[in-house]
């Protein structure tokens, strides 16, 4: 077998209303499509631009797909060869990170920063479709009234992952809105409340609310550090998926839950290969940040279910899923 050719696609999907008044653009997303001549296609996605990948692809035009090494592999490459290998040996792409523990994945409902009632109204937007946990980027001056309209508007049932991105700042704010949010039993975590370079105040903070905290990490190395330093109920990955994979090990191994963000406001291709990393994860049992149904439409149109606030693991060889190319071209800009 032989790659024939290698075509990378800028797509640009506009966020939907609510947030693309914040944020009209999200991040610049390449698409990846493997093609060979056995015709055999695998897909990746990754953030950056084609120019980026160009020589990468240049470079693999030729191979045979089944003698390379797809971890050593830029992330978009990687996801489209392992894509080709499920579906040459007609195994699901999980097969390639381990023991299948979960065949359906959790995953959030999400907003970005907005005024308390535009956030309560789109709290009852993600209870309408299933969803049981809606991550804010959350400001200190009106979390509490935030989270106070939300729970009247979808009810008690409905948590909220609060994720500051440290402009918490400092424990005593931290603890402060703690104390002011607990009573309403919905924050279901402050990811990043306070600044990460001390890992001694996110102990200190365990110490001080109910509420678990969390930490958004991208290494083993700090993975370890603060298990060690006992100083959080939960992690958030972010990297590859070898190192997703890595970092939830040694969360494991100090029985901590995790949650995964390969791609966050991504399409559905790298949502789809998230998916397949987290159904081998035992400890990934919290929803996860893959957020592709935050936008207008996706490059798979759909084929990636997302069910009562759980993404249904593909099951068709390989990734499971197709590109739709009619989206592709709708959508695409370089």
């Amino acid at each position: 077998m032989k790659i024939t050719d290698i075509d990378l696609y800028e797509v640009e999907i506009p966020p939907i209303p609510a947030i693309a008044k914040y944020y009209p653009k999200i991040y610049t997303l390449t698409v990846c499509r493997i093609r060979t001549d056995e015709g055999l296609e695998g897909i990746g996605e990754t953030q950056g631009t084609p120019a980026d990948f160009a020589a990468k692809a240049a470079e693999l035009t030729g191979e045979d797909p089944l003698a390379l090494d797809p971890c050593a592999q830029p992330d978009p490459f990687t996801c489209a060869l392992l894509d080709i290998a499920g579906q040459a040996y007609g195994i699901p792409l999980h097969r390639f990170f381990g023991e299948k523990v979960r065949d359906r994945i959790p995953v959030s409902y999400w907003s970005c920063p907005m005024e308390p009632e535009e956030t309560a109204a789109e709290a009852i937007v993600g209870a309408k479709l299933g969803f049981t946990n809606h991550k804010l980027k959350a400001r200190p001056w009106n979390i509490v009234e935030t989270v106070r309209l939300m729970k009247e508007a979808a009810g008690a049932d409905y948590t909220v992952g609060v994720d500051p991105n440290t402009l918490f700042e400092y424990p005593h704010v931290s603890a402060r809105l703690a104390d002011e949010l607990e009573p309403f039993g919905t924050v279901a975590n402050f990811e990043d409340p306070v600044l990460k370079n001390n890992l001694d105040w996110y102990r200190m903070l365990r110490e001080k609310t109910n509420i678990p905290i969390a930490l958004h990490l991208q290494d083993p190395g700090a993975v370890l550090r603060a298990m060690k330093a006992e100083c959080v109920d939960f992690v958030n990955f972010s990297a590859t998926a070898q190192v997703v994979k890595q970092m939830a090990i040694v969360a494991d191994a100090a029985d901590v839950p995790c949650w995964v963000q390969m791609g966050g406001l991504c399409l559905g291709v790298k949502a789809a290969y998230s998916t397949h990393v987290q159904a081998t994860i035992p400890n990934a049992t919290l929803p996860c940040d893959e957020l592709p149904f935050v936008r207008i439409d996706d490059v798979l149109s759909g084929a990636l279910v997302v069910e009562e606030g759980h993404f249904v693991l593909p099951e068709g060889p390989g990734l499971g899923v197709k590109l739709d190319m009619a989206v592709v071209e709708k959508y695409r800009v370089g």
